[in-house]
């Protein structure tokens, strides 16, 4: 028997609390002829809540907190309620227990200091955040779940069915998280990129945003990286730094999202030839366009056509 706290915290992300008991009820639906079982309790941090010390517990989960802006998180993260769940994750650790997170709940763990010289993941638009209050942490951007246990941590939001469709297998094993997966009609997904917003991203910094703008308007173009640092007056040294910083991608990784993002488009909305739409965001040859886009979005040209 795995025995599961669940941590709530005031104004957590109710989609992603609610995943998590469905995950955990599908799986003890599944095992229970296998002895595969879940025994769960929640515990609750807010202004009139103070859920103790959680004893005996192999793993604590801890939902999504449901920021929706840095500001709003970082607010939220010095809050008594945070503190104490802060804490608690801390002691339990310490003990022994496992701790799993997703989305803006990854800043909670590297709060604790748990996560500095380790790998982790958060939901890809607090990335810059991330990386700034936490740069002894080994953040992966792109990836949906690190389960790196004792710890694992997941992407943004909905990436909680992925977080525990990985708890399930490590407690359960993988036949009971793919039984899961198929009784719920979860897909596997191992990363965030298809999601990720290159241009939102960029707009948290100023020559980060003045690079996308000019590799938009020559995107046609061949040009090389040190092209775009000496528009924007950057070394390409300190340009690669700022990328990576900004988006967690290299200067290279960069010019290849935004390329991507606009042959997406172009797929989307014209019928325009892959050999036409290579050539409109600079690739000479169409095979390179295939196969970038199918890198990183998992999908072939021919998916975005049809969606289109």
């Amino acid at each position: 028997m795995t025995k599961v706290a669940v941590v709530e915290i005031d104004g957590c992300l109710a989609s992603s609390a609610a995943i998590t008991y469905d995950v955990l009820a599908t799986a003890n639906r599944i095992g229970a002829t296998k002895r595969a079982h879940f025994e769960v309790t929640t515990l609750r941090y807010g202004p009139r809540r103070r859920s103790g010390h959680p004893r005996g517990v192999d793993l604590v989960i801890v939902p999504g907190l449901g920021s929706a802006s840095a500001d709003e998180l970082e607010l939220k993260l010095s809050s008594p309620a945070c503190r104490r769940a802060r804490d608690m994750l801390a002691a339990a650790f310490e003990d022994g227990t496992m701790l799993a997170a997703s989305c803006a709940s990854s800043f909670l763990l590297a709060e604790t200091g748990l996560l500095d010289g380790k790998r982790a993941t958060t939901t890809w638009w607090f990335a810059p955040l991330f990386r700034q209050r936490y740069p002894k942490v080994n953040l992966m951007t792109e990836r949906m779940v690190v389960a790196d246990w004792p710890i694992a941590t997941a992407g943004a939001a909905m990436a909680q069915m992925d977080l525990m469709l990985a708890v399930v297998a490590r407690f359960a094993g993988p036949g009971i998280a793919k039984g899961c997966a198929n009784y719920l009609l979860l897909d596997e997904r191992r990363s965030q990129a298809p999601f990720m917003a290159i241009n939102y991203l960029a707009s948290q910094d100023p020559k980060v945003a003045k690079a996308e703008k000019w590799v938009r308007n020559n995107i046609a173009r061949d040009f090389a990286i040190e092209d775009v640092a000496t528009a924007v007056g950057l070394a390409p040294r300190t340009f690669a730094r700022r990328i990576a910083a900004v988006c967690g991608v290299s200067p290279i990784q960069f010019v290849q999202r935004i390329r991507i993002e606009a042959a997406r488009s172009l797929l989307e909305t014209t019928r325009l030839s892959v050999e036409q739409i290579a050539r409109e965001v600079g690739y000479a040859e169409p095979s390179t366009l295939r196969r970038l886009i199918r890198r990183v979005t998992r999908h072939s040209p021919r998916h975005f056509r049809s969606a289109g």
